[in-house]
């Protein structure tokens, strides 16, 4: 499966004496980079679920957000700690004493202080296998959002990979009679010119020019890329570095085939390449 780059999928998990959250996101990178956002009661789980990311994921920017929302068990109120709140509340007001335009703790910034309800005595320890657990889902749907949205990316590459054989088929046998009138109309303009030179001075004049505008190996190198691309697509995995190397390749086909150019066919079958070579870079950079 070829899997986007960007993907998102969040789940949540009702416990006894609380609710998980695990949210993931991700959009483009060179490298597998990733970012997390742990509740500090659950911080010790970043290790385990950095591994377990790094067995699924090949490239991207991805964020982990874990957090844990405490409510109390049934028929049981939940406790605030009192004393923490007070420590709070001392700290605060110490730091507005130095510092009078400080904005001070909102309740909800307050009740989401860790450790709040730890006198609810949830065992966070306890909770790294249903932790892991819940990333297992997550991580499916994730990796299912980023390979749908990979499925979408690979087809239009493949549309520009057939309308690049369309300008090549189309163009290509045309440019030997096009080349021919193009040779014939300079032979006459060096006849002009050279007045008495020989006709053996002129055709060699003419041949090597010929030689030069020659783009029959820069069309059968196209092709080629072309083949590999959609060979790379096929075969599907993280192909994202191996697409953008061909890029590359085809772009600088392209480029020869502009610079050789002595025809209008060739010119504007040139353009209209590297038109969509640059399309298909765009959408090969999203890919992992």
């Amino acid at each position: 499966m070829i899997c986007s780059m960007t993907g998102y999928a969040v789940k949540t998990r009702d416990l006894e004496r609380g609710t998980l959250q695990l949210e993931l996101k991700s959009v483009n990178s060179r490298y597998l980079d990733f970012h997390f956002r742990v509740a500090e009661d659950l911080r010790a789980m970043e290790m385990p679920l950095r591994e377990l990311l790094a067995k699924r994921l090949n490239r991207g920017k991805v964020e982990c957000r874990l957090n844990f929302n405490a409510t109390a068990a049934r028929g049981e109120q939940l406790q605030i700690n009192v004393d923490l709140l007070d420590a709070l509340s001392a700290l605060g007001a110490q730091v507005r004493s130095r510092l009078p335009d400080a904005a001070p703790l909102s309740v909800n910034e307050a009740l989401r202080w860790p450790g709040m309800f730890g006198e609810q005595g949830v065992d966070f320890a306890a909770l790294g296998p249903v932790v892991l657990a819940l990333a297992n889902e997550v991580l499916d749907e994730f990796t299912a959002s980023r390979g749908r949205e990979g499925a979408k990316l690979a087809q239009t590459i493949v549309d520009r990979v057939g309308a690049m054989r369309r300008i090549v088929s189309d163009v290509a046998p045309r440019i030997p009679e096009a080349q021919a009138l193009f040779t014939e109309k300079l032979r006459q303009r060096l006849l002009e010119a050279l007045g008495n030179a020989s006709d053996d001075r002129i055709l060699q004049e003419v041949a090597v020019f010929a030689t030069r505008i020659d783009v029959a190996e820069e069309l059968s190198r196209l092709t080629t890329h072309l083949d590999e691309v959609e060979r790379v697509l096929k075969a599907g995995g993280a192909c994202g570095k191996r697409l953008d190397f061909l890029m590359q390749e085809l772009n600088r086909e392209a480029n020869t085939l502009a610079s050789k150019s002595a025809i209008t066919e060739v010119s504007q079958a040139a353009m209209e390449l590297k038109l969509l070579i640059e399309q298909m870079r765009e959408q090969i950079q999203n890919l992992e």
